[in-house]
């Protein structure tokens, strides 16, 4: 069954003192499902949000999210009622914000015409007296969208739309961009620039009331959980001048993955997957402190990011050098590697000839990127933490991107004898969307491993689950389905001896292997 609903005469109220910083008052929205991107409506009355997989979406189980909304009453919001066919299709369809008036819904995505090819960007829906309008698409010059789902806030004042796209110019997946509304229509989009964007993910931004700071999720940076929620002030009007971002902190941030923050004017509301119901559920936080700035930001958390070297002349560094390799060859090819700590992401290219040298402060954890033309992209960890060492030499090697090509995800992990995945798995397991999303042509066998203990036929269940959750994974994040095959071999194909425990680590693995190109 479908549903169409009315804007209801609610007057003006602040969202009142019933709300919480637990989970009580959304005890009828938060479900199995996978709850993301709620927006309040500017009387605080209505809840708009989109749930992923429901059954009763318009694509049915299989439908990457439908707009649902919630009446606040009594201080409790009811049990969510479908958005109806004009604002939901068969793909991600989420809100954008509303106009200050209440009286223009903005919408993430456009909306198909029939016989018209399907364009990108977003929409907007008029309230009508008796609910909303059909969408109308909003241009924006050149606006593209390679990732599966579009994020991002339009203002109050249909002024400023911030959003994340994997688009033109991205320093890696997803980055945040801006375009401006200037007499009606659109600027041509912005990278939002270094100091936020990272070689990772940058997702789900919005902006304080005053439009200066930004509020964003990154899994590029060194945070509680996989995807925690920063903060960074924009210091003039170019919007790519901006302080170093900020984690918010043990009060928002957990091992869990945070989305979709957004500040109001006493509240916050979010989405975490720590402790909830399903996948994600929706989390509201009173009072939040303050952000015009990043000492303020500080306040809300003591422990945060560490304050960046900005004079690395004067500081502890150490000189990184070295070459990449053709796996198979062995002979030394061109790339480009990032490095990515807490608060430093630094890039440098190799050359056949020279290799790479790069100079890094030598107090940090790095995430290091390895990425070349007609290779299979790598992630290696590097923990400096060293005043004695000023040089190191670090080779890596790439496999060539050919039939039987055979990776082995050395940082996808898993809870021990569970299926579950790991955090920090996040970061390589985004690599391999990222190769699948350059290279639509492939087609992979993802392959589970574990060590040679206990009983087989347990050991090869369990490898079993293991691609699963693995291709769930990566399917979650666009990838067709159809293109991925699995099996789990259990303990029958170690790589490594089963005799000792730092051996038998290696024998417990996912790889992926190319089985078409």
């Amino acid at each position: 069954m479908r549903f169409w609903f009315t804007i209801l005469p609610i007057l003006f109220s602040p969202l009142i003192s019933a709300q919480s910083s637990d989970n009580t008052s959304f005890s009828q929205v938060n479900s199995e499902y996978d709850e993301l991107n709620p927006v309040v409506s500017p009387d605080g009355k209505l809840l708009f949000f989109t749930i992923a997989n429901h059954p009763q979406n318009v694509g049915g189980k299989k439908d990457p999210g439908d707009i649902w909304f919630s009446i606040l009453t009594d201080g409790q919001w009811t049990t969510p009622v479908h958005a109806g066919t004009l604002l939901n299709d068969k793909a991600y369809n989420a809100v954008a914000g509303f106009s200050a008036d209440g009286s223009q819904l903005f919408l993430l995505g456009h909306y198909a015409d029939p016989g018209k090819p399907l364009t990108q960007g977003i929409s907007v829906s008029k309230n009508n007296g008796g609910g909303w309008s059909k969408p109308e698409n909003i241009s924006i010059p050149y606006f593209q969208n390679k990732s599966s789902i579009l994020s991002g806030c339009v203002t109050p004042d249909r002024g400023i739309f911030v959003f994340a796209a994997e688009t033109y110019g991205t320093h890696g997946v997803e980055d945040l961009y801006v375009t401006t509304n200037e007499d009606g229509r659109w600027t041509e989009a912005k990278n939002l620039g270094a100091k936020i964007n990272t070689a990772f993910q940058e997702l789900s931004p919005s902006l304080s009331a005053d439009g200066k700071t930004l509020f964003f999720s990154s899994n590029g940076r060194k945070g509680k959980g996989s995807f925690d929620v920063y903060a960074s002030t924009r210091l003039d009007e170019s919007w790519t001048n901006w302080s170093e971002p900020v984690n918010l902190g043990g009060s928002i941030n957990t091992e869990g993955r945070e989305l979709f923050y957004r500040r109001y004017s006493d509240f916050a509301m979010f989405t975490t997957t720590k402790n909830s119901d399903g996948y994600g559920d929706i989390k509201l936080i009173r009072d939040p402190s303050p952000t015009p700035d990043s000492a303020k930001i500080i306040s809300v958390d003591t422990v945060l990011a560490k304050v960046p070297v900005t004079d690395t002349a004067h500081a502890n560094t150490i000189t990184v050098h070295g070459k990449v390799t053709n796996a198979k060859t062995g002979e030394v090819i061109p790339a480009r590697l990032n490095f990515i700590s807490a608060t430093l992401p630094k890039s440098v290219s190799a050359t056949p000839g020279d290799g790479f040298v790069i100079s890094l402060p030598a107090t940090e954890s790095y995430t290091i990127r390895i990425e070349s033309v007609g290779f299979v992209s790598v992630i290696e960890q590097l923990d400096v933490h060293t005043y004695e060492m000023k040089e190191l030499e670090l080779n890596f090697k790439l496999q060539p991107i050919e039939i039987g090509t055979r990776v082995n995800l050395k940082s996808v992990l898993f809870e021990r004898g569970t299926p579950k995945l790991l955090p920090e798995s996040d970061p390589e397991l985004d690599v391999v969307v990222s190769f699948l999303t350059s290279n639509p042509k492939i087609r992979i066998e993802l392959a589970g491993h574990t060590d040679n203990r206990g009983v087989q036929s347990d050991n090869v269940k369990l490898s079993q689950q293991r691609v699963n959750k693995v291709k769930e994974y990566l399917v979650s994040k666009g990838v067709d389905a159809k293109r991925i095959t699995g099996k789990g071999y259990g303990g029958a194909r170690p790589i490594a001896s089963n005799e000792t425990e730092e051996t038998r680590k290696l024998n417990r693995r996912v790889e992926f292997i190319i089985k078409k190109f």
